[in-house]
């Protein structure tokens, strides 16, 4: 758990290194050309038009909010907020950015994806511009109240009164950041961690709102770390399977190519797959697919799992003999078959009190246990293909199948 959690703190890093790079650039833009520092100013909208374009073209609906969120939070600054908040109106606005920017970015990570076209996308939207209308009516019509309840202390503090958010807006900011960062340390994906960068930019852009230089530098990586997400969520659409996780066969074939002149190939079946989906269903049988999978992540000595299709199964081992991989296959091997699963009884109630009353009682659920069959070969001198040393580990598979199952031929 502890090694699955340090593995995932991974994600964290390109939002930070981005953020610290831009803190780093900041001082020095002043000594840049004028044409330089105008370009930057300039910057940002061309990042969020870019951002809208791939989220349309990819129908990522929640990143697309989030660009348009961004987009009209930038030219709210550049219309209303240069001068800082010297009256009500841009006292109002900034308040409702620094108040909606936060809300809406962690609702966005933990609503589920919809689409941009669909009834659920142009709900979304619709609910969106409710909030822009609702913001122009406050400052149209000068609702000092909204301002005073949104700038209220909630905490007496000389240290929060160094913030020039005002402390519902902090607690708002530090909220959906902890929210955001606990889902992506149990969940890690390039979405959740560009749209934790994004939030950290606009936290800094809205409290250090009339340092030079400041807003259009921060606003412009929080998109351009929404881009960068949305390109490596595509990617992993392309390369990665859906429901395993693991690389898919396209990846595979492009880690084919790179092989040195020193490999093993391994192929592995799930035993009797097609005779436990038709018993279980196959709600049952993806989870077995899952638990076959992330046992074959495991796996020592430097292999490289991908599911190849169906039921199937392939592990590379670059610059590794056959005797070397096959004593990591078997660990692999009695790993899964050592699994005990457990199968929830059709007749087990789904309320969950009852449920762990039947489990007292010694009812309810079933436990089964899966095995695989592994064949692999390897390639030791250059000569032959990885399609050949693929077709010779199919064979092996095949006898490892013919010899009664759950074991690893060569």
């Amino acid at each position: 758990m502890h090694h699955r959690l340090l593995k995932n703190s991974s994600s964290f890093a390109l939002p930070l290194i981005l953020l610290v790079a831009a803190y780093l650039v900041l001082p020095r833009i002043s000594s840049l050309p004028p044409s330089w520092q105008m370009n930057l100013i300039s910057a940002p909208y061309i990042i969020f038009a870019t951002l809208l374009l791939l989220s349309f073209h990819f129908n990522r609906g929640r990143i697309f909010c989030v660009s348009l969120l961004l987009g009209a939070a930038y030219w709210s600054y550049r219309a209303y907020l240069l001068q800082g908040l010297v009256d009500f109106r841009a006292g109002m606005i900034y308040q409702a950015l620094a108040i909606l920017l936060p809300v809406n970015i962690t609702l966005f990570c933990f609503l589920r994806e919809r689409g941009i076209l669909t009834s659920a996308g142009r709900l979304r939207l619709a609910f969106l511009a409710s909030q822009v209308a609702m913001v122009a009516w406050f400052v149209r019509y000068n609702y000092v109240e909204v301002q005073q309840f949104i700038g209220r202390e909630l905490v007496s503090s000389d240290f929060l009164e160094r913030f020039l958010l005002p402390q519902t807006a902090l607690f708002l900011f530090l909220a959906g950041g902890v929210l955001i960062a606990v889902k992506l340390l149990i969940s890690p994906s390039p979405l959740l961690s560009g749209m934790f960068g994004a939030l950290l930019a606009l936290a800094i852009s809205c409290n250090w709102l009339t340092t030079e230089h400041l807003v259009p530098l921060f606003m412009g990586t929080a998109g351009l770390l929404l881009v960068i997400s949305v390109l490596q969520e595509s990617h992993n659409m392309a390369y990665r399977d859906d429901l395993t996780s693991l690389p898919s066969r396209r990846a595979l074939n492009e880690q084919l190519m790179g092989l040195g002149r020193q490999y093993a190939i391994a192929m592995l079946d799930v035993d009797h797959f097609k005779k436990f989906n038709d018993t279980y269903g196959h709600d049952v049988g993806d989870q077995v697919l899952r638990m076959v999978a992330s046992r074959m992540q495991a796996v020592g000595g430097g292999g490289r799992a991908y599911r190849y299709g169906g039921e199937e199964f392939t592990i590379l081992f670059p610059r590794k003999r056959l005797a070397d991989a096959t004593a990591h296959l078997e660990e692999v091997r009695r790993s899964i078959a050592d699994y005990q699963m457990k199968i929830r009884s059709a007749e087990r109630p789904k309320d969950g009190q009852e449920g762990k009353k039947q489990r007292g009682a010694g009812n309810g659920d079933q436990t089964v246990s899966v095995t695989i069959s592994i064949g692999v070969a390897e390639c030791c001198d250059g000569s032959p293909t990885p399609e050949t040393v693929i077709k010779a580990a199919d064979q092996a598979l095949y006898r490892a199948k013919q010899k009664g199952r759950n074991q690893v031929c060569t």
